[in-house]
């Protein structure tokens, strides 16, 4: 009797192990949605790239210091709204959900101008060891 309930067992096992593979096979197969896409200037040229993510936390009246980036930086905004300033070029407002891009070179500040925090995810490409920002004057 115990052969048969080995068996048994097994053949269970296969059943719902077929039918979450079914069902797994139903779905389409998962594909992202494009947030963002955008040609930039001054990526790094170099045999290597050092790739920083961070998380930041931008308290209401809270600022960045005045600063530039030596590559493009990606910022995405996951909670609140982010008030970038550039030198030279239109303030840009991102809310939650949206991504933009900060141009090297160009000297700005960033802002949480709402009346709750902003978090957002940023991502930098550079040269091995490059600095985040470089303040400016």
């Amino acid at each position: 009797m115990r052969p048969t309930s080995g068996f048994a067992a097994a053949l269970v096992a296969s059943v719902i192990g077929l039918s979450g593979v079914a069902s797994a096979q139903q779905q389409p197969p998962a594909r992202p949605d494009m947030l963002l896409r955008e040609v930039v200037q001054g990526m790094p040229r170099g045999e290597g790239q050092e790739v920083r993510v961070f998380v930041a936390t931008i308290q209401p009246g809270q600022a960045t210091p005045f600063h530039t980036h030596r590559f493009p930086v990606t910022v995405y905004i996951l909670e609140g709204a982010f008030t970038l300033e550039m030198e030279g070029r239109e303030t840009v407002i991102a809310r939650a959900g949206e991504a933009m891009v900060e141009p090297p070179n160009v000297r700005m500040t960033g802002y949480n101008r709402g009346s709750e925090p902003t978090r957002v995810v940023i991502f930098y490409v550079s040269d091995p060891g490059t600095p985040f920002l470089d303040p400016a004057h």
